[in-house]
């Protein structure tokens, strides 16, 4: 790996690092971690007390994999999905943990679309 791209890796490692000292999703209140790759972006929400995924959503699934899935679009697409598993699995609020990337572009469509499937956070 490129030096230049280890250290950005690695600096996305200790921002999130440092936001999971603080954060912490409960069976009341479990975790939206949003990953975010070049190609692709996740989300997963997480009880950690338990260390299991309550439910996920993905750019990668079969029905969001047609067209750009490295847009914004397709994060919006995923946050919509997440909400609606969540409310599904009986899921109301939520902590965001943006896993060490800055809340803007497709992170932050993942989130909105999230709030408007009725997720509160």
């Amino acid at each position: 790996m490129v030096n230049a791209a280890k250290q950005k890796r690695d600096g996305r490692i200790r921002r999130h690092n440092r936001l999971r000292r603080k954060i912490h999703g409960t069976s009341s209140r479990p975790r939206l971690a949003v990953f975010r790759s070049n190609r692709h972006i996740s989300a997963q929400i997480i009880d950690d007390a338990k260390g299991n995924t309550i439910v996920s959503a993905s750019s990668l699934e079969p029905e969001l994999r047609s067209g750009n899935t490295g847009s914004k679009e397709a994060a919006t697409k995923v946050g919509e999905l997440i909400g609606e598993r969540a409310k599904s699995a009986g899921i109301t609020t939520i902590v965001f943990d943006r896993g060490g990337l800055q809340y803007h572009g497709r992170v932050a469509a993942v989130a909105e679309a999230a709030r408007e499937s009725g997720l509160e956070f």
